[in-house]
């Protein structure tokens, strides 16, 4: 039963569901937050090269999209619920196995980024479908908004304890701890799940036809191109700049304080982008945030020191917020008036990321490609001037999005099951 809650953000009305869903993406930040960022360092003091953390990212990148096809099949065929259930659950064997390898986790790179892709894949499929169903227009903003804030904060209080603990532990035994943690907060998130209202969907898993939609819906190929140039600078950036700060200060707790630093900015810009980014600003705030991130990469190419990390480190941090509130609420939006959505809408976000993913696998293999030719030291600065306008890019794309369509008939039965899914 809803009710309606004066939140900090504003009034809206929220109920069990999308509490739930909020409670398990904020286990879930905090669990990424406190380990992923130090599973590449982990690596890195492992085998010391590029190479063995980008075929490690670019396994993730690879299944992510292949596990995103089969979730959206099963979540056609089975239930959304279940997959978000698969996808925590294998997110949480991906830490098992981290711990049971141990100091050999460089020789398993691929098959851990294998793991992950696939944890990832099956969560957030689930989760962006669900999210789809249990937000309307006048409450994504709001949902995306508060979701960023758990993020933000769990990026505060991740990433600094984890850096504390690993500097006061002898050699990888800190890191024992952090992962023994975030399979913990991932097994809690499974239990969360189980009190998720049963969503089963309707029809034939149609991912063909959706991409050809591309050739009859002007809004829906923008925003898909959009998610490409999206996952072209998430590529490599990922894990390169994390590894620079650890090599710059050759301290964990250094890279947490950065974290923190980017989390505590995001925090307070996530909180302000919900309150004032509204429906009519929203392409004037994509905008500044992608020239923002872009100008803010030759910040640490020109002159690299740790003060400088933690400039970018808090221009990156107000600039995430502005551009991806109104960019999600618009990719929502665009799909909300798009052909069938009512039927198509997990085809709809499946083919959504799998371009998100192209473009961060397109990214890492120019990478993978650059430093086996070249001196990574030479050739890295150059590759991530490349890379970097890819979140400025997306605005050439959606700038002539305009919303116009009727709304249709599917529309109005995605909506009416919408109301009924929430009764």
């Amino acid at each position: 039963m809803k009710r309606r809650l004066n939140i900090i953000l504003g009034d809206i009305e929220i109920d069990k569901d999308l509490k739930l869903l909020l409670t398990i993406g904020g286990l879930y930040a905090l669990a990424t937050f406190l380990s992923n960022t130090f599973v590449n360092i982990y690596l890195w003091k492992q085998s010391g090269e590029y190479i063995a953390i980008a075929q490690y990212n670019i396994s993730v990148f690879i299944m992510q999209p292949l596990t995103f096809i089969l979730a959206g099949r099963w979540a056609k065929k089975v239930d959304r619920v279940i997959v978000l259930r698969l996808g925590v659950i294998f997110l949480s064997l991906f830490f098992m196995t981290v711990l049971m390898v141990g100091e050999n986790a460089a020789t398993y790179n691929m098959l851990l980024g294998a793991l992950l892709g696939i944890g990832y894949g099956f969560y957030w499929l689930a989760f962006n479908v669900l999210t789809f169903e249990v937000t309307e227009p006048e409450t994504r903003d709001f949902f995306n908004g508060f979701l960023g804030l758990m993020q933000s904060f769990g990026g505060m209080v991740g990433p600094i304890l984890a850096g504390f603990i690993i500097s006061r532990m002898d050699e990888f035994q800190g890191y024992t701890i952090i992962f023994t943690i975030s399979f913990a907060l991932f097994a809690l998130a499974v239990v969360c799940t189980m009190f998720l209202k049963r969503r089963s969907a309707k029809g034939n898993f149609s991912f063909r036809r959706i991409i050809e939609e591309r050739k009859y819906n002007p809004d829906w190929k923008r925003i898909l191109y959009a998610h490409f140039f999206q996952g072209l600078r998430e590529g490599v950036f990922l894990f390169v700049i994390s590894i620079w700060v650890f090599i710059t200060t050759q301290s964990e707790f250094a890279l947490g304080t950065f974290n923190l630093i980017f989390s505590g900015f995001s925090f307070v810009f996530y909180f302000l982008a919900s309150k004032f980014i509204k429906p009519s600003r929203r392409k004037w705030a994509i905008f500044v945030g992608g020239l923002s991130l872009y100008l803010s990469v030759y910040l640490i190419l020109i002159h690299m020191s740790y003060t400088t990390l933690l400039i970018y480190a808090a221009i990156i941090g107000f600039s995430y917020p502005i551009l991806f509130v109104p960019y999600l609420s618009l990719t929502f939006d665009v799909i909300g008036k798009a052909w069938n959505a009512a039927e198509m809408r997990i085809e709809y976000i499946v083919v959504r990321e799998l371009f998100v993913n192209l473009g961060r696998v397109f990214s890492i293999a120019i990478f993978l490609v650059a430093v086996s030719l070249f001196d990574a030291e030479t050739a890295i600065p150059y590759v991530l001037m490349f890379m970097g306008i890819g979140h400025f890019v997306i605005y050439f794309f959606i700038k002539d999005i305009k919303l116009h369509g009727v709304i249709s008939e599917e529309r109005i039965a995605m909506k009416k099951e919408l109301v009924d899914n929430k009764k």
